[in-house]
C-alpha cells in the first residue's frame, strides 16, 4: 500500500523579466528539480505558475499616467464617483493616485464596517454602540473623524481614510461611508465601480438609479495601446509595481498553459496539467478578512482542470455504511466504496461534507499557500498526487 498521498513542491526560479521565455524557464526549473531532488513528474501532475511570474514575462504594466489619461477619455465631467473599492495599499492605493492625476473631483465612497473582502475600516462594535445601521445610514468624512479617527486596520496599522485622502492630494477628494451604492449619486452622475466579486449588481444598481455614465475597473485598460493592458479584467488584479507603475492581471494566459503542457509532454511523456494561479480564495480565521483580491483565483489552465472533485467522505462511511468492519476488511470494502462512486455525488449522502468547490480554487488556494507572496522565492509549484485516492495503489 502506497504511504504518501498528495505531495506540494515549491520550485525555486529564476528571477523574470519582461520579455523573457517563461514557458521555457518554468519546464527548465521543474527539469533542474526533479534531477536534483531524484523525484519523477507523473500523469495529473499540477503546475502552478503565479500571476505576477506571467504577466511580469509579458511586461504588462502601465503608469499612473496610463490611469489617468483613460479616467479622462471615459469620463467627460469634471467629477468622478469611485465606490466600494477594497482597502489596500497595494491594490487601490495606485489606481486612486492614477485617478487623482486626471484632476476630476472625486467622490469616494466607501463600504463599511468592512470593505468586500473583509478588511475592516471601522470598529463594529462602535457602530452598533451608536446605533448606526450600515444597511442605511452614511457617515460623513466630518462624522467619520468625530467617531472612528482613531481606528487602524489591524494588520497594517492604517487610517485607510488618512491614507486616501494623502493619495489623491493632487485633486479634491470628498469621502463618504455607505453600502448603498446609489448614494454616490447624490454626489456626481459618472460613477467607476471599483468593487471585484460584486461589481456587476453594482454596475446595474447605478444605471437602473440614473447614473450617467458607468464604468467598472474591468472597463479601464482594456485595449492594446502600446502599453499594458487585459482585455478581460482591465484594472482588476492589478498590483503596485513602484511608486508610478502597476503591473496588470497576465493577458493570454490559455496559450501560455497550453505551451507549457505541451513542452513538458514533450519531455516526460507524462499528461500534466498547469494552471496560472494568483490570489487563494481562503478567508483569515482571525482577522475574517478574505484573501481574494483577484477577480478570480486561475484566470487559465489546461483542460483537465475543469470541473469539481467527486469525493467519498471516508469517515461518514467508517462511522456508518462500514461500521461493523474492521483492519484489512474495512480498508478494502472502503476501496470498493471508492472505485465503485459515481461521477456526481452532489445529492449523495455519502460526499457530504467533501466541499466541491471547482479544482482550480482549491489547487489555486494550495499554490498560493505553498508560494507565499514574500521571500520564498518558490512561483512556481508542483502538485503530485492530487487526484489520487485511496484506492490507487
Amino acid at each position: 500500500m502506497r504511504t504518501i498521498g498528495t505531495q506540494v513542491r515549491g520550485i525555486r526560479a529564476p528571477i523574470i523579466k519582461s520579455g523573457d521565455n517563461l514557458a521555457e524557464i518554468v519546464v527548465s526549473s521543474l527539469q533542474k528539480s526533479w534531477q536534483e531532488e531524484g523525484y519523477k513528474i507523473k500523469d495529473k501532475d499540477v503546475v502552478g505558475i503565479t500571476e505576477s511570474l506571467v504577466a511580469r514575462a509579458q511586461g504588462n504594466y502601465i503608469n499612473i499616467d496610463d490611469i489617468a489619461a483613460e479616467i479622462n477619455e471615459h469620463f467627460s465631467s469634471d467629477s468622478i464617483g469611485v465606490v466600494f473599492p477594497i482597502l489596500s495599499r497595494n491594490r487601490f492605493s495606485m489606481i486612486l493616485k492614477g485617478i487623482a492625476g486626471s484632476h476630476k473631483k472625486i467622490y469616494l465612497q466607501l463600504s463599511y464596517p468592512n470593505d468586500e473582502v473583509g478588511n475592516p475600516l471601522v470598529d463594529k462594535n462602535e457602530i452598533y454602540r451608536r446605533g448606526i445601521n450600515p444597511y442605511s445610514d452614511t457617515i460623513t468624512e466630518d462624522e467619520f473623524y468625530k467617531y472612528f479617527s482613531d481606528y487602524e486596520h489591524p494588520f497594517t496599522g492604517v487610517n485607510y481614510i488618512d491614507l486616501y485622502k494623502e493619495i489623491a492630494s493632487e485633486t479634491e477628494i470628498e469621502i463618504i461611508l455607505s453600502n448603498r451604492a446609489e448614494k454616490i449619486l447624490d454626489y456626481t452622475k459618472d460613477v467607476l465601480a471599483a468593487d471585484i466579486h460584486t461589481r456587476k449588481r453594482t454596475k446595474e444598481i447605478l444605471k437602473k438609479k440614473g447614473a450617467e455614465t458607468v464604468l467598472g475597473l474591468d472597463d479601464i485598460c482594456t485595449e492594446d495601446k502600446g502599453k499594458g493592458y487585459n482585455e478581460e479584467y482591465g484594472l482588476l488584479g492589478s498590483n503596485k509595481a513602484s511608486d508610478v507603475e502597476l503591473k496588470l492581471f497576465p493577458r493570454e494566459g490559455q496559450k501560455f498553459v497550453d505551451d507549457v503542457q505541451a513542452r513538458l509532454k514533450d519531455i516526460t511523456g507524462k499528461d500534466v496539467e498547469v494552471m496560472i494561479y494568483g490570489d487563494g480564495a481562503f478567508k483569515d480565521p482571525a482577522a475574517k478578512i478574505w484573501e481574494l483580491a483577484d477577480p478570480v483565483v486561475s484566470p487559465a489552465y489546461t483542460e483537465g482542470l475543469e470541473g469539481t472533485p467527486s469525493e467519498v467522505k471516508l469517515k461518514y462511511l467508517a462511522d456508518n455504511d462500514l461500521k461493523d468492519l474492521e483492519g484489512e476488511k474495512l480498508l478494502e470494502a472502503m476501496k470498493e466504496e471508492i472505485k465503485g462512486k459515481e461521477d456526481d455525488l452532489r445529492a449523495n449522502i455519502k460526499s457530504q461534507g467533501t466541499t466541491p468547490r471547482r479544482l482550480t480554487d482549491l489547487l489555486g488556494s494550495l499554490c498560493d499557500l505553498v508560494s507565499g507572496s514574500g521571500d520564498k522565492g518558490t512561483p512556481i509549484i508542483l502538485i503530485s498526487g492530487y487526484f489520487d485516492n485511496l484506492a490507487d495503489e
